[in-house]
C-alpha cells in the first residue's frame, strides 16, 4: 500500500472500501476495493472525509483484476457472444443468438488448473436462446502478475475456448419403417413426435414415406429424399437386433458413412448416426424416441441442425450423465442429462 493525497490519486487503485455514512439515510461503500479512481471521484472522496487514501503501488509487472479479467474474456469469447463490462474482476458472456453452446473442456480445465483465476460455463452441448448467460470469468486476487495471465493465454491456445454455433432450420425427410405400420396394423404415432421436435428449432418435415421391412425399399426411400433436396433424413423404427429390423442395413446401403450404431444413453442406446459423402446426416431413431419425453435424439438434434459433426468421441462422452432420470418435472436442457464432457 501507498498513502497519497486524494487529489493525486487519479488512475490509481483503491486497496480498501470507502464508506459513506449519512445518518438515517445510508451506511454503505461508495467505492469498493479495487476501484480505479477517476477525476469525478475526487469530490466524492473529499466529501466523505478522505483527504488521503491508500492505493496499490503501481507495478508494471502486475495487472489490476479488471485488466486481468479482460484477458480471460479474450481467451473465451468468440462470435455471437457479448461481454459485460468488467466489475470487481468479473466479466460475463451472453448469447447474441439462438444456438448450440460448445466448450473445449480440456483447455478450460488447463486454464482453471493454473489457480487464482477461474472460468465457469454452462454445460457444453447445451442449446441456448439469445440473451442466455454462457459463462463468467473472474480473477481471484485484486492484482495478479502479468506473467500469470500470459501463462493462461499460452495454455488456452490461439482459438477461443467457447463457441456458439447458430442452429439452422433444415428440410427433413422421414422414413417410417415397419410392417406393422405399412400394413395398417397400428397407427403411426412416431412421425408426429419427430415433427414436434423439429418444430422446436424451426425445422420441418418436407418428405415422408412409409416402408415395410424391405431394406431395399428403405434404402431407395432414403436416396429419393436426398435426391429431392432433403438436408437430413431420419429413419424411425427397425433399430433393434430382431431379424425383421432392417434400418441399419438400409442406411449403410444408402452410401452413408456410419459414425456409430449405439450410444451410451438411456433412453436411446440403439441410436445410429451417419453422414453422406456431402455431409448430410442420415440417422436411425430407436423406438424410445416415440414415447420417452427426452432421449438421445434431443441431445444430438441441436448438433445436426448446427452442422456440428457428431463424432464417436462425442457420443462416448455422453455416458457421463447419460441416464435420464425421468423427473416428474422435466427441466431439460437445464439438467444433468448426458452433458458432453
Amino acid at each position: 500500500m501507498k498513502l497519497v493525497k486524494t487529489e493525486d490519486a487519479v488512475g490509481q487503485v483503491l486497496c480498501h472500501d470507502i464508506t459513506q455514512i449519512i445518518k438515517g439515510v445510508t451506511k454503505d461503500a461508495v467505492f469498493r476495493k479495487g476501484h480505479i479512481i477517476t477525476e469525478e471521484d475526487i469530490p466524492v472522496l473529499l466529501s466523505v472525509g478522505k483527504d488521503n487514501i491508500y492505493i496499490w503501488e503501481n507495478d508494471e509487472n502486475m495487472l489490476h483484476e479488471n485488466e486481468a479479467a479482460e484477458v480471460l474474456r479474450d481467451i473465451c469469447q468468440s462470435e455471437n457472444m457479448s461481454a459485460s463490462e468488467p466489475k470487481e474482476g468479473k466479466i460475463e458472456l451472453t448469447a447474441d443468438i439462438d444456438g448450440l453452446f460448445l466448450v473445449d473442456t480440456k483447455r478450460l480445465y488447463a486454464v482453471n488448473s493454473l489457480g487464482r483465476m477461474m472460468i465457469a460455463t454452462r454445460p457444453a452441448g447445451t442449446p441456448v436462446k439469445a440473451g442466455a448467460k454462457l459463462c463468467g470469468t473472474r480473477v481471484i486476487p485484486l492484482v495478479i502478475e502479468k506473467a500469470a495471465m500470459e501463462e493462461a493465454e499460452k495454455v488456452a491456445g490461439s482459438e477461443p475456448l467457447l463457441r456458439l454455433k447458430p442452429i439452422k432450420p433444415k428440410k427433413v425427410g422421414v422414413v417410417t419403417t415397419g410392417n406393422e405400420v405399412y400394413y395398417g396394423r397400428i397407427q403411426d404415432t412416431f412421425t408426429p413426435v419427430i415433427e414436434q421436435k423439429l418444430a422446436e428449432y424451426g425445422s420441418s418435415m418436407v418428405a415422408h414415406e412409409v416402408c415395410n421391412d424391405d431394406h431395399e425399399k428403405i434404402t431407395a426411400a432414403i436416396k429419393k429424399m436426398l435426391d429431392e433436396g432433403c438436408e437430413m433424413v431420419l429413419c424411425t423404427g427397425g433399430m433393434s437386433v430382431d431379424p425383421d429390423d432392417m434400418t441399419p442395413l438400409s442406411i449403410k446401403n444408402s452410401g452413408a458413412d456410419i459414425v456409430s450404431y449405439g450410444a451410451p444413453v438411456l433412453p436411446g442406446a440403439m441410436f445410429l448416426v451417419s453422414y453422406m459423402p456431402d455431409g448430410r446426416p442420415v440417422c436411425g431413431l430407436p423406438g424410445c424416441v416415440m414415447y420417452a419425453r427426452r432421449t438421445i435424439f434431443d441431445l444430438v438434434l441441436p448438433y445436426l441442425l448446427a452442422d456440428e459433426p457428431v463424432t464417436a468421441e462425442m457420443l462416448a462422452g455422453l455416458g457421463n450423465g447419460g441416464l435420464c432420470l425421468n423427473c416428474k418435472v422435466c427441466v431439460f436442457p437445464n439438467c444433468g442429462f448426458a452433458k458432453w464432457q
